[in-house]
């Protein structure tokens, strides 16, 4: 009689792998907000400059279109006062830079920054 070997994963690395995988699910879950928020952010600074003219927008009515973007869409991370406003080349190009900081687990946290602009560039 031969003796057949046996293939698979033993209980300890069905564990492991396990563990593993709902380690990367929860940090998945608790990145999604933030992505979702930088997306946010990028199409408000975007949606002002598209519906603003160039030649006749203030900077404070670029700040407050801005802030009622951020009003509806609940951004958190970023006020009106963090948005850079320049003119290039004759086009409004609003942009900003922030860090968002994700706890996990206990006191690790997560440390993003993000740089968002209306420019498509």
């Amino acid at each position: 009689m031969t003796r057949k070997s046996q293939s698979g994963l033993s209980l300890v690395s069905v564990l492991l792998v396990g563990g593993t995988m709902a380690a990367l699910v929860v940090l998945g879950l608790k990145l999604i907000p933030v992505v979702n928020e930088y997306f946010g952010i990028k199409r408000a600074l975007a949606a002002v400059v598209s519906a603003s003219n160039p030649q006749s927008a203030t900077v404070s009515e670029l700040r407050n279109a801005f802030s009622k973007r951020v009003t509806v869409d609940d951004i958190t991370s970023v006020t009106p006062a963090d948005i850079d406003i320049t003119k290039e080349n004759g086009r409004i190009v609003m942009s900003v830079d922030y860090a968002r900081k994700v706890p996990l687990y206990g006191k690790v946290s997560l440390l993003i920054e993000f740089s968002a602009s209306s420019d498509a560039n």
